[in-house]
């Protein structure tokens, strides 16, 4: 068996198997509440699973040398609560984009890889100008997950498959020189339409495979995904704690490095609107958080999807948007929301529909819409 390496920082556990580059960033409060316990040592030892960590970009510090197999560090990220981090928030003020302002078509009506399922979560790599969709795959029982990559424009120029991976309401990408890195939810707790990401996973976009050299971090959460702001370079972690949506906000570089002990911000998810709502998206941009939600509908005049705003500096609404972009498509329902920069500098806030021909077809399509007024 192999040693490992492990410190506690801000209510995470850092572990690396030592002798190897991989890492494991989990959550150290126990399920029933309470802080970290004293016998950590013990607890870590006694843990089923397996590890499938990611590499480390400095070395830890050692805090003790537990005598384990590789399986007993994914079985601590599954076995372990979330930790809850100070309500708190210090992000730069930012401009924000106007909910009440026009909106204004990107594409319509484009048919993805998977031509059976909607859109779902989206993301813009402004640096290669590559756009991400995700969507489920044909054939699958509901968690395993095409990504799709288009240009701006709508043209299908590539996919990915990944296998066991949840639902992928939202996506994040990260450029790093000409490739493109997702971020998106894995681990799925359930083989089915039902099943949720419990990690997060960062790895390269490569046309026509599947992920290789993943890193997963977060390991243990619920309902957990993520989207990235390209302009200031984070990631927002949105997640299940204790029975209620969170979101944190982190720097991307400190997330790809598995930092994750000082978020920027962390809040409670805000009620939107004054009744049950189908959550649909989100995305982030300086100090806001944008959310999508609504459902689908054959009559037009039942449409019932609105966009909103979030201060992240105080988890408050600031605005709230009913939108009737893309009205005429068929059965169009609310899917995936991003932040997209032009070539000449201009921010887009963008948000996706899913549709279909008509009721019986099985063919379902992509459209994009955004708004650009910010104040």
């Amino acid at each position: 068996m192999a040693e490992a390496d492990y410190r506690i920082e801000g209510g995470f556990v850092h572990v690396r198997i030592a002798g190897t580059d991989q890492v494991q960033v989990v959550s150290a409060r126990p399920s029933g509440g309470g802080g970290v316990p004293s016998d950590l040592d013990a607890d870590i030892a006694r843990m089923p699973g397996r590890c499938q960590g990611g590499p480390m970009s400095t070395p830890l510090p050692r805090r003790a040398a537990l005598k384990m197999t590789g399986a007993g560090l994914l079985g601590l990220g599954a076995s372990l609560a979330l930790p809850v981090p100070p309500a708190s928030a210090d992000v730069p003020t930012s401009q924000r984009f106007d909910l009440s302002q026009p909106s204004y078509e990107r594409f319509r009506s484009v048919s993805l890889y998977a031509t059976h399922h909607a859109m779902q979560g989206m993301a813009y790599d402004n640096v290669n100008r590559r756009l991400y969709i995700a969507q489920i795959q044909n054939g699958s029982d509901g968690d395993d997950l095409c990504i799709n990559e288009l240009t701006i424009e709508g043209v299908l120029t590539g996919h990915m498959l990944v296998s066991n991976a949840g639902h992928g309401v939202s996506i994040g990408v990260e450029p790093v020189g000409t490739s493109s890195y997702i971020w998106m939810e894995c681990d799925s707790d359930e083989h089915s339409d039902a099943g949720r990401g419990t990690a997060l996973a960062r790895f390269k976009f490569v046309n026509g495979g599947t992920p290789s050299s993943v890193q997963k971090f977060l390991t243990g959460s619920r309902t957990i995904t993520c989207a990235t702001d390209p302009d200031n370079k984070r990631l927002l972690v949105r997640r299940n704690e204790n029975g209620s949506m969170y979101y944190s906000l982190f720097p991307l570089a400190d997330a790809a490095a598995g930092r994750f002990s000082s978020p920027l911000a962390h809040f409670a998810q805000p009620t939107l609107g004054s009744g049950s709502v189908t959550f649909q998206g989100y995305t982030v941009l300086g100090n806001y958080l944008y959310t999508l939600d609504g459902t689908g509908h054959e009559d037009p005049a039942d449409i019932n999807s609105y966009v909103t705003a979030v201060d992240m500096n105080t988890g408050k609404v600031v605005q709230r948007s009913f939108t009737q972009a893309g009205k005429t498509l068929f059965y169009r329902e609310p899917e995936g929301m991003m932040v997209y920069r032009t070539v000449g500098g201009n921010l887009r806030l963008c948000f996706g529909f899913a549709s279909r021909p008509d009721m019986s077809s099985l063919s379902r399509y992509a459209s994009v819409y955004y708004k650009d007024v910010l104040i």
